[in-house]
């Protein structure tokens, strides 16, 4: 049994049809026999539709009620998902990145993670259950909700299949790299991370632990 980490951009969760594709994707990989972890973004251009709505009340709005706001768009995207699974006849179980235990340090709009908890998304796998995990957030040490900024989702996709050690990892527009000795080794590029097309971050793994490289 391989544990496959999908990653859905807004475009792919851009409205409840294309929700319903997406997780018809998780359920064929469930059919056949594999643990599935999707981490999704924000519905199309959600997240700046509330950057507008802070900027209406504010030239410059606070970064920690920013980083709050602006988490609720995935928070959207991961209830609709699990109920669509569920629609579908198969189990399935949201996890913001709080719940996930995704800890980070406390750079609001910019922040890094520090450590992974994989207990409870374990226990669901075992369950049997589809796990959705709502990208681009975690908490810092006074539980605070933090974002991990531009490419957050595609971050916490890499991380989470590092954390968990999943065998194979498949994304939407991202380029998957191999597993490399005893630590899952995976880059990702693009527009969407760095205005350099040519960019490319690797993240590797012990013990939950992950740790950025950028190149």
């Amino acid at each position: 049994m391989a544990l496959i980490v999908q990653k859905f951009g807004g475009t792919s969760v851009a409205d409840t049809q294309k929700i319903l594709a997406a997780a018809r994707k998780a359920i064929r990989e469930r059919r056949a026999g594999n643990q599935v972890v999707m981490v999704v973004s924000a519905m199309g251009k959600q997240t700046d539709h509330l950057i507008e709505l802070a900027k209406e009340l504010s030239e410059r709005p606070n970064n920690r009620e920013m980083d709050m706001l602006l988490s609720t768009g995935e928070q959207v995207t991961i209830a609709l998902m699990a109920i669509a699974l569920e629609s579908l006849g198969y189990k399935a179980v949201s996890f913001t990145g709080a719940q996930i235990g995704i800890r980070t340090d406390a750079t609001y709009s910019k922040a890094r993670i520090r450590s992974i908890s994989t207990d409870r998304m374990k226990r669901a796998l075992d369950e049997g259950k589809i796990v959705i995990a709502a990208g681009f957030q975690g908490i810092d040490d006074d539980f605070n909700i933090t974002t991990l900024g531009r490419g957050g989702s595609d971050t916490t996709a890499v991380a989470l299949a590092a954390a968990l050690q999943g065998e194979v990892a498949k994304f939407q527009n991202v380029a998957l790299y191999h597993k490399l000795n005893k630590f899952l080794l995976v880059g990702i590029h693009g527009a969407n991370l760095s205005v350099d097309s040519n960019s490319m971050t690797l993240f590797y793994t012990t013990r939950a632990k992950v740790r950025p490289v950028t190149l």
